[in-house]
């Protein structure tokens, strides 16, 4: 899709610095793109939005993808990269301590909103960015296609199922230092980030 993206490594491992913009698989065949409510809670198949679709936020916290997207077998990463699975996140979070420790301080930008320093909301607790990642608070798209948490929460979904109906994602919040590895319903629209193979 042209877009380019800043990476950073931590650890062993090479991590895209931002979220997935991406609107086309990776042999080019277009990803159903902001859905209306029922559709995208019935879905079946990959489907992407824009947090409130509103442009600029692709731009600033790239796009949200439900589950299904990560397990396309035409590949959502670019060629090279692909969705991480829940122990390659494990290993992310390991490698910077504890998921009960400060390492979701360690993966958030710093600064607030009501500062206008940041863009996440007071009060952006523990952040340092010092793990280089930068998570961003890109908010949700939930299973009935309602938009939230934006400047609460950056979400990351896994490329592991935990059920047939839910999957595994990581969270990073607003007014927590830790993170959280959680499983929604695979309709949820989250961020992803791209990890090298």
């Amino acid at each position: 899709d042209g877009n380019v993206y800043p990476t950073v490594e931590i650890g062993a491992q090479c991590w895209m610095q931002e979220n997935l913009k991406v609107e086309h698989y990776a042999n080019g065949d277009p990803i159903p793109m902001s859905l209306v409510d029922s559709l995208w809670e019935q879905t079946l198949m990959g489907a992407v939005s824009t947090y409130n679709n509103e442009i600029i936020n692709k731009t600033i916290y790239g796009l949200l993808y439900n589950w299904h997207t990560t397990v396309d077998s035409r590949g959502l990463c670019p060629i090279g990269w692909h969705v991480p699975s829940d122990s390659e996140w494990s290993t992310l979070v390991s490698f910077l301590g504890s998921i009960g420790g400060n390492v979701g301080g360690q993966l958030k930008e710093t600064g607030t909103l009501g500062a206008g320093t940041g863009l996440w909301l007071s009060p952006n607790s523990g952040a340092t960015n010092s793990s280089g990642f930068s998570g961003r608070p890109s908010g949700v798209r939930d299973i009935f296609g309602s938009y939230a948490d934006f400047g609460v929460g950056g979400y990351w979904w896994s490329s592991t199922e935990e059920s047939i109906s839910r999957a595994w994602f990581y969270v990073v919040a607003y007014g927590r230092t830790d993170v959280i590895r959680t499983n929604p319903v695979k309709n949820n629209g989250h961020a992803i980030r791209c990890l090298k193979n």
